[in-house]
């Protein structure tokens, strides 16, 4: 979850200005760029217990270390609560998750180098800590009441506000751990078409990373547990969002939607103040009952924009978020499915074509059903299975029209390897970790912490 911005920004007095900074993310596809965001737990190796904040071994240590390496402070009421570098960011899901917000990178090679200049770092200090870090989706023993909660100001607010709209909100906080990527958009239309074929194909994003079977030692039911903490989990912010598949939607429907998104909190002068539940449209009238007579400045919907959790986000970027935590490898493989599938024009027009007329009903039933079932999802008399195959021939054509090369002349294409493999034997990564518990695990799942760590 992003930080507050830094400064106010212009007063807004009309809805057409929060028209405008969607607008503004428009660019032209030589400009586009890839960014990268990864979470993982921070976990003591003695006891495979989540860290605390504070301690020798916590995550304020963790943080304090790796400043070592260039990365500056990011302080909220004295309290190192993330960190910064150029383009980059380290910061602090509600459970101490560990978060890189990677740059803006032009080809995946960038982006793959950079997370493994980061897990470089994160392990040297926390190998010194006596502290391992782990690749899974959700949190494999630990129960809500056993992760600490970390000192930052607007989680207070959501874990107050998160219990009111949903059972699992507190979860999906303290127990859960994604990947995902931030995409570029040249227009509107192009937003429109890359919005859509993100949404529709995220279960098949679902199904490929899913890599969370446990909860509290114990196999859940689930293969995603992290993608079924967010079928109850506030349904004003989360979903599949259905209008953006209505004629006309662009971004004044996404605007009017954000402006009856419940708030949670607004920003000033170092503090958050607890509007949660109130409308931004309320706040453009002045009339939150807790900031009475204020209005908004452009800071303001910029950090409501980062409240709304649907499947894909629409911020200045398309943000494509479906995918479970994992280890090394898938953490460059997300970022190459969407890039491959989104950044061609005619790869795009394909993956839409694969998508048009897949029904409100049908994308919502594999919402429900692909954390259960994975690729085994029956859709239309078939599984998900050759749709995946087809889904990844089309992100590798992608790539290949991309022909961004590294030095030493290889393409984009191989960072897709671990999802083919994944298709190809039909078999998502947690129907491995169920058969391992079951087998060679003696049915713990301690040995996770050491296959699945970085």
């Amino acid at each position: 979850m992003s930080g507050p911005t830094q400064t106010i920004g212009e007063e807004i007095t009309d809805r057409r200005q929060l028209v405008a900074y969607l607008e503004a993310g428009c660019k032209p596809p030589e400009r586009w760029r890839i960014g990268t965001e990864h979470e993982k737990f921070v976990f003591r190796l003695a006891d495979l217990r989540r860290v605390p904040y504070e301690g020798p071994d916590g995550i304020r240590a963790l943080l304090t270390g790796l400043q070592r390496f260039g990365w500056t402070p990011v302080l909220e009421h004295g309290n190192p609560i993330a960190l910064a570098k150029e383009n980059c960011s380290v910061s602090l899901e509600p459970g101490g998750q560990f978060e890189l917000s990677g740059a803006p990178l032009e080809t995946l090679h960038q982006t793959c180098a950079e997370v493994n200049q980061h897990l470089r770092e994160v392990r040297e200090v926390a190998g010194e800590l006596k502290i391992g870090l782990l690749g899974l989706g959700f949190d494999p023993k630990s129960r809500r009441e056993d992760v600490d909660w970390m000192p930052k100001g607007r989680y207070a607010i959501m874990r107050r506000y998160m219990p009111l709209r949903g059972k699992l909100g507190l979860d999906m906080m303290l127990r859960t751990c994604t990947v995902q990527v931030n995409l570029d958009f040249s227009s509107e239309a192009d937003m429109v078409r890359k919005f859509r074929v993100g949404l529709a194909l995220q279960p098949i994003a679902v199904a490929l990373f899913a890599n969370s079977p446990f909860i509290e030692g114990k196999p859940s039911g689930y293969l995603s547990a992290r993608s079924r903490v967010w079928t109850d989990t506030d349904p004003d912010r989360t979903g599949l969002l259905p209008f953006v598949f209505e004629p006309g939607f662009g971004f004044e429907r996404y605007v009017d939607y954000m402006l009856d998104v419940p708030m949670y909190f607004v920003y000033r002068d170092g503090k958050y103040i607890d509007v949660a539940g109130e409308s931004f449209r309320d706040f453009m009238a002045g009339k939150l009952h807790n900031y009475t007579g204020q209005r908004p400045r452009i800071n303001d919907w910029s950090d409501h924009l980062t409240t709304a959790f649907g499947e894909v986000r629409l911020k200045k970027i398309l943000e494509m978020r479906g995918a479970d935590g994992g280890p090394w490898a898938r953490l460059c493989a997300l970022p190459a499915l969407w890039t491959g599938l989104l950044y061609d024009e005619g790869v795009l027009d394909q993956a839409a074509e694969l998508v048009k007329d897949w029904t409100a009903e049908e994308r919502e039933r594999l919402r429900n059903d692909v954390p259960r079932l994975g690729l085994a999802t029956p859709f239309r008399g078939r599984t998900l299975v050759p749709i995946a195959r087809e889904v990844l021939a089309l992100a590798r054509e992608g790539l290949r029209r991309r022909a961004r090369k590294d030095n030493c002349g290889e393409d984009e294409t191989h960072y897709l390897a671990p999802l083919h493999e994944i298709a190809e034997r039909g078999r998502v990564p947690a129907e491995d970790l169920l058969e391992a518990f079951e087998t060679r695990w003696n049915r713990s799942v301690d040995p996770v912490y050491v296959e699945q760590a970085y």
